[in-house]
């Protein structure tokens, strides 16, 4: 039997990337979450995975509408990070956000996005695995510092140049 503790202190010991995942729900409200379990998965088809907790608010807004928007948090959006790491509504609130033109809402500030359309869902214990099929890729003018999840704590991931 594994211990969840141990297992949380092992893979919280492996540094991820932070994303937010975001879509409307039907009023038109800004929903979504926060997420370090995501991953490229093919080029042929361009493809991307993401685990959500089926426990997530947000987790039954992503199955029924079947597009979102992946944001790759920067340094700066820590405030953003925790937001929709929460439970409730109204996690967008103070957040600069403009709609796509494929209906996604995109947060400002990330180092990038990519639009999706849901291609498939697979279980994953407690987790489902979402596959979106990349419809579109944005990146910003300038480049971001990334940021980073490890041991519980988010930062900046300084590249050299």
């Amino acid at each position: 039997m594994i211990d969840p503790n141990v297992y949380k202190n092992v893979m919280g010991s492996f540094p991820s990337g932070v994303t937010v995942i975001t879509t409307l729900d039907d009023d038109g409200e800004v929903v979504g979450l926060t997420a370090s379990a995501f991953s490229a998965l093919s080029l042929e088809p361009a493809l991307v995975l993401f685990c959500p907790n089926y426990s997530s608010d947000s987790y039954p807004v992503l199955i029924k509408n079947k597009r979102f928007a992946i944001h790759l948090l920067s340094a700066d959006q820590q405030a953003c990070a925790y937001a929709f790491a929460r439970k409730g509504k109204d996690k967008a609130n103070g957040l600069d956000w403009t709609l796509s033109e494929l209906g996604n809402p995109l947060l400002a500030g990330a180092t990038a996005i990519i639009e999706c359309e849901l291609w498939r869902e697979y279980e994953g214990g407690d987790h489902a695995i979402m596959v979106g099929a990349v419809k579109n890729l944005i990146l910003p003018a300038q480049p971001a510092e990334p940021m980073v999840y490890c041991r519980g704590k988010m930062g900046g991931l300084t590249i050299a140049a």
